[in-house]
């Protein structure tokens, strides 16, 4: 087991892992594609399941779950060192680990004309 677990520190390994939700009552998805200054676009996931609120975003190679957390406007989601705040059609995506110039301004990226 501990070989496993260094070879997959090294990289050599997968160690993807697929979560699986109960969920009972009201369920919403919704796939939102935004750009960010500087970066490609990109999709986000929302899954909406009260208690859960969740948004699936791809950073790099990565696709982290970000939490929903309270906001005084807008909808909040953390993950790790990571925030991604939504309002409406405009969002931000801040490394909280960045003093200075971690945030990215963020639009939602409509269909409509």
């Amino acid at each position: 087991m501990e070989a496993l677990a260094t070879a997959a520190m090294l990289g050599n390994v997968d160690v993807s892992a697929q979560v699986v939700l109960s969920l009972s009552g009201s369920f919403e998805r919704n796939i939102v594609q935004y750009h960010c200054e500087g970066l490609d676009p990109f999709t986000v996931d929302f899954v909406n399941a009260s208690p859960n609120f969740l948004a699936i975003v791809p950073l790099g190679p990565q696709k982290l779950v970000f939490v929903n957390v309270m906001s005084a406007s807008g909808a909040k989601y953390v993950s790790g060192q990571f925030e991604f705040w939504t309002k409406g059609s405009e969002a931000t995506l801040t490394d909280l680990q960045v003093t200075d110039g971690g945030t990215l301004a963020c639009s939602e990226i409509s269909d409509t004309p």
